[in-house]
């Protein structure tokens, strides 16, 4: 049994967060897991922002419905749930992915969820588990799956280094410094490639 893990942002979809940092012409929102490993430290530090600018998900969902999947995700992923399972596990959310799946065609999405006022300001965070990425891949050896992982940034490395193959997909040059035992593809034909030839490897 085959199953391939794939990071959403930067993978599928572009980043929400830096999308979100063009759109209200607040910079300090681009930093994400390229730039932070420790996910909650970059979660709080959003929060703050959030609060100081008084927005909430009303505005933050009117970004993500405006977007789309990166050009030719939506072909790549169809062809490849063809010949292999396919889990999408992010360290988004629930509340932000909605609109972005109708057009992914509805995969399975494993993520985290928010906690929202009444008024629709972002109070907190809830993780499904702590490093639900590289928890899942776990899981999913022991129930006798070969995984291969695919992702881009810092948060996806611990998934890539549990799957049985794991894949850096457009990643940025300091993680590309620091995880050099990954190969690095660049578009979706590569991904592909390198998937099948890992699965053709197990």
């Amino acid at each position: 049994m085959r199953i391939v893990c794939l990071d959403l942002e930067g993978v599928l979809v572009p980043e929400i967060w830096i999308e979100f940092a063009q759109r209200t012409g607040i910079p300090e929102l681009r930093r994400t897991t390229r730039d932070e490993p420790d996910y909650d430290k970059l979660m709080r530090y959003r929060l703050a922002i959030l609060q100081e600018h008084k927005l909430g998900l009303p505005d933050i969902q009117k970004v993500i419905t405006a977007m789309g999947p990166l050009p030719g995700a939506r072909e790549f992923l169809d062809q490849l749930r063809e010949d292999y399972q396919v889990l999408i596990l992010s360290d988004t959310y629930y509340e932000f992915a909605h609109p972005l799946m109708r057009q992914l065609g509805w995969p399975t999405l494993f993520c985290h969820s928010l906690e929202v006022a009444a008024d629709g300001k972002v109070t907190n965070y809830c993780l499904r588990l702590p490093n639900q990425k590289r928890e899942t891949v776990k899981h999913l050896k022991e129930l006798n799956f070969k995984v291969v992982a695919a992702g881009d940034s810092y948060n996806d490395t611990a998934m890539l280094a549990e799957a049985h193959a794991g894949i850096l997909f457009h990643p940025p040059e300091n993680v590309i410094r620091e995880f050099p035992q990954f190969p690095v593809t660049l578009n979706y034909p590569e991904m592909r490639a390198e998937i099948d030839r890992a699965f053709a490897k197990l």
